[in-house]
C-alpha cells in the first residue's frame, strides 16, 4: 500500500483554515467551485459509465450515493458528470489542459497526472481505516515511486469462458493446456462452430487479450526482477508464434482476422452461441445469461497447465489539487469507499470490490457465488504496469499493432521487437 502517515496534510484542515480555502476559491475561480454561502463547496467528479444504456448508467449509482452523502454533509455539493469509456479519459485530459481540472476523476490511468504533480497523494485524503481496507495488491498498483496517487475504484480478473452446450455436443472437456485448447478448437471447427476460439486483438482492448496470453506463456509486459519492459522476451515471442502457427494459421479463430476483432464483438458473438471459447471478465456472465447461453469458466490454459498468473484490471480514482478541496474530497472518498457502497457498485456491474471488507462479504455470500472464481484469481493476478507514465502510450501502440503478429506473413519476433524499442524509448523519457 501507499505510505500511511499519522497526520495527513489534506485532512488536518479544520474550521478557519477550511473557510479561508473556500473563500480563496472565489477569487481564483470566480465561483466555479463555490456555490451559496462562503462556506459552501462544490466538488466536481468526472466518472466513467459502466452501464450499457440509460437504464443501467452509472449516473443512477452516483445520484443515489451523492444524495446520501450531501444529506450527511450540509454545505458540500457533489457535481458528477458521467461519460462513456470511449470518451471519459479524453474529456478529463481536455479539462486539465484547459486549466479546469475536476476535483476527482474516475478513469483508466493516473500516472501521467501524478508525474506532473497534479494529484493529491492518497494518504493526504483517505482516513487510515479506509486506506488500510484497500486490497493491498491494488493499492500498490496505484503507486508511483512508492507513493500512492491512484486509488483503485473497481477491479476484475479474467477467466476462460467456454460454451457448455457446444462442448457437450462435441464430447469435450475444458482445456488446461494450449495443446488441449487447440484440439478443442479443432473439434469445434469440425462441427461448424463459427469462432472455435475468439481472439480479439482489435484496437478496442487488444492490450488485455495480449497480456493474458503473455502471462499464460510465462512472460508479460515487464520483467518483475529488472522492473523494465520485456515485450520481446523469448517467452513472449514463443507465445505469439504459437498463436500464429497453431491457432490462427489453422483457421481456429473464426472468419474475422484477430487484428480486426474487437472485444465487444467477440462478447456479442459468445452471447449468440457462435463462440466456443474466449477470455472474459465478470460482465460477460450477465450478457450470456440474458441470452440463455450455458457457459463454464476455468483458469486460462498455459503452455504446460493452467496459467499460474491471471490478468487483473483496475480502474482508478484520483484527486486533483487545483481547486484546493482536499478536506471535502477526503470526506467524500471515505463515503465512497464505505463497505456497503463498494458492495452496491460491485454487485450492480459484476465487478470485484477493491476493499478487503467488501471482498470478504462477497466471498461468503450466496448471491455473489458467480463472482467467486474471479475473486479467487485476484490474489495471483498481475495488473498492467499502470504506475509508468509510458504505459498509456505503450498500450495504445499494442492496440494498433499486436494483431499483425498473427496475420498471414506477420513476424511475431519483429513486431514485438518494435514494440519493445518504442516502450524502452518512452520509458527513458519519463
Amino acid at each position: 500500500m501507499g505510505r500511511i502517515r499519522v497526520q495527513r496534510r489534506g485532512r488536518r484542515r479544520t474550521g478557519a483554515a477550511a473557510v479561508v480555502s473556500a473563500l480563496g476559491m472565489t477569487a481564483v475561480l470566480g465561483g466555479c467551485g463555490v456555490t451559496g454561502g462562503s462556506d459552501d463547496v462544490t466538488v466536481k467528479l468526472v466518472a466513467a459509465d459502466y452501464g450499457d444504456g440509460k437504464a443501467t448508467s452509472s449516473r443512477k449509482y452516483w445520484d443515489k450515493l451523492t444524495d446520501a452523502y450531501e444529506a450527511e454533509h450540509p454545505g458540500v455539493t457533489v457535481d458528477v458528470e458521467v461519460y462513456s469509456w470511449n470518451e471519459v479519459d479524453a474529456k478529463v485530459k481536455e479539462m486539465v489542459a484547459a486549466g479546469e481540472a475536476p476535483d476527482l476523476a474516475q478513469i483508466g490511468a493516473y500516472a501521467d497526472y501524478a508525474a506532473k504533480d497534479l494529484l493529491y497523494e492518497a494518504d493526504d485524503l483517505l482516513s487510515i481505516p479506509v486506506q488500510a481496507d484497500l486490497v493491498p495488491q491494488l493499492a500498490e498498483a496505484g503507486q508511483v515511486d512508492g507513493v500512492q496517487y491512484g486509488i483503485p475504484f473497481a477491479s476484475s480478473t479474467r477467466l476462460l469462458f467456454y460454451n457448455k452446450s457446444l462442448f457437450e455436443q462435441a464430447g469435450l472437456t475444458a482445456p488446461r493446456t494450449w495443446k488441449e485448447l487447440a484440439a478443442d478448437a479443432a473439434a469445434l471447427k469440425a462441427r461448424g462452430v463459427k469462432y472455435p476460439y475468439a481472439l480479439p486483438l482489435g484496437s478496442e482492448e487488444a492490450q488485455a487479450e495480449t497480456m493474458q496470453w503473455l502471462l499464460s506463456g510465462g512472460g508479460g509486459y515487464t520483467d518483475p526482477q529488472l522492473g523494465t519492459y520485456s515485450i520481446d522476451s523469448p517467452e513472449n515471442v514463443t507465445t505469439f508464434t504459437w498463436l500464429k502457427d497453431d491457432l490462427v494459421g489453422k483457421g481456429l479463430t473464426g472468419p474475422v482476422p484477430p487484428g480486426e476483432l474487437n472485444r465487444a464483438d467477440a462478447f456479442a458473438a459468445f452471447a449468440k452461441g457462435d463462440v466456443g471459447m474466449l477470455n472474459g471478465h465478470p460482465s460477460l456472465m450477465q450478457t450470456a445469461q440474458k441470452k440463455g447461453v450455458k457457459f463454464g469458466m476455468v483458469p486460462m490454459p498455459g503452455a504446460d497447465g493452467p496459467t499460474k498468473l491471471s490478468m487483473g484490471v483496475a480502474d482508478w480514482m484520483m484527486a486533483f489539487k487545483q481547486n484546493d478541496h482536499a478536506e471535502e474530497i477526503g470526506t467524500f472518498l471515505d463515503f465512497v469507499y464505505d463497505k456497503q457502497n463498494v458492495l452496491d457498485f460491485s454487485r450492480r456491474y459484476d465487478l470485484l470490490p477493491v476493499t478487503t471488507s467488501a471482498s470478504e462479504v462477497m466471498a461468503g455470500a450466496e448471491q455473489d457465488a458467480d463472482l467467486k472464481p474471479f475473486l479467487e484469481q485476484l490474489p495471483s493476478s498481475e495488473l498492467y504496469p499502470v504506475g509508468r507514465t509510458s504505459w498509456a502510450a505503450v498500450s495504445a501502440d499494442v492496440k494498433k499493432t499486436i494483431g499483425s503478429t498473427v496475420a498471414s506473413g506477420g513476424s511475431p519476433s519483429a513486431v514485438l521487437a518494435r514494440l519493445q524499442a518504442t516502450a524502452t524509448k518512452l520509458d527513458g523519457a519519463e
